[in-house]
């Protein structure tokens, strides 16, 4: 069951990332020649106007053809023949559904089980905060600068940012405070601010619905780039990347802990699962790395500038080579998850 519930919710994430890419190029009257749900073999298919429309066996994601990757195709209609900037809404919009569809799974899912304001329900004794004067009902607004919406950013931020001493500004009784706390080890060698979580939700009406749906997308998003920054200077090793059969993996143990709660802990577990990987792939495929959506912007936006396109043969070259990468980086991966199973 686990791993159907995977599939699905994977599907669902990429073929609404196509989605986007498709509705664009309507919009833009570039020529689309199949848009399909599921991938492999068609299990149902149906033309209507000058593109197929198809329901494939594997649910496990979905495509829109446009002829994007053929950087030479100059026929009538085709995406090359289209204005820069109608080109590049096509591109983004992928990425850019990808975080819509997390918005709206956030903002239902704190509409059903609240938001966690990061107000403290008290201060560890013996640790930094408690000396700082920090006390139960101070809510936490930025830590080093940064805003601070949604608890999970204070645990967070040890995760990304270990030993580090932390200038905290913090609101009481309509007053703002402003303190530094030095993180010390626990007995399991682990930091700790010595700030106490808030124990429950709040709950959340029409606004805070759809304001805390935003901090949560703005959470997923940066915990995305944080962790991307963590393996870019080597504080994560390329082998604890996940990829499909991780995600699988993980949303089958997700299954089978919630499960004995009922179908509603089931469900809640799901989207947020949802809402961390729709954030992801949307940030992921904004990376400028060649044959990503990112990759490509980056060329468009070089023709926006200059007023001319790259030559398409360079191009063709940088993202198959991208391309290729990619194909490696993908095999070293799922190798590594496997790996992991066993």
């Amino acid at each position: 069951m686990g791993i159907i519930l995977a599939i699905l919710v994977f599907g669902l994430i990429v073929t609404i990332h196509e989605l986007g890419h498709f509705l664009l190029a309507k919009k833009n009257g570039i020529h689309v020649e199949e848009f399909s749900i599921g991938m492999g073999p068609r299990l149902f298919s149906k033309v209507a106007g000058d593109t197929r429309y198809s329901i494939k066996l594997l649910p496990i994601g979905g495509s829109c053809m446009m002829g994007e990757d053929d950087v030479e195709d100059m026929s009538e209609g085709s995406f090359n023949t289209k204005p820069v900037w109608a080109r590049i809404s096509v591109i983004a919009a992928g990425p850019i559904f990808n975080f819509i569809l997390a918005f709206i799974f956030a903002v239902i899912l704190v509409a059903w089980v609240g938001y966690d304001k990061p107000v403290i329900s008290g201060v560890t004794p013996g640790y930094s905060a408690e000396a700082e004067g920090m006390q139960a009902g101070d809510q936490i607004l930025k830590m080093n600068g940064k805003k601070i919406n949604v608890w999970r950013e204070v645990l967070y931020f040890n995760v990304f940012h270990p030993g580090e001493t932390v200038d905290l500004t913090y609101e009481r009784d309509g007053e703002k405070h402003e303190v530094t706390i030095t993180p010390q080890k626990d007995e399991n060698g682990a930091y700790k601010l010595g700030l106490m979580s808030p124990g429950k939700n709040e709950e959340a009406n029409l606004f805070t619905a759809l304001q805390y749906g935003a901090y949560e997308v703005k959470f997923w998003i940066c915990t995305t780039l944080e962790s991307l920054k963590m393996l870019v200077t080597g504080q994560v090793g390329v082998d604890q990347l996940s990829g499909p059969v991780g995600i699988v993996d993980m949303v089958g143990n997700t299954y089978e802990q919630s499960k004995s709660y009922g179908l509603s802990v089931v469900i809640i577990e799901l989207m947020n699962i949802a809402i961390l990987l729709s954030a992801n792939l949307g940030v992921m495929n904004l990376i400028p790395f060649p044959a990503l959506d990112g990759g490509r912007l980056v060329f468009l936006f070089i023709e926006a500038i200059r007023g001319k396109r790259v030559p398409p043969d360079k191009e063709g070259m940088v993202h198959f080579a991208g391309l290729m990468l990619l194909f490696a980086l993908m095999i070293f991966v799922m190798f590594n998850d496997i790996k992991r199973l066993f």
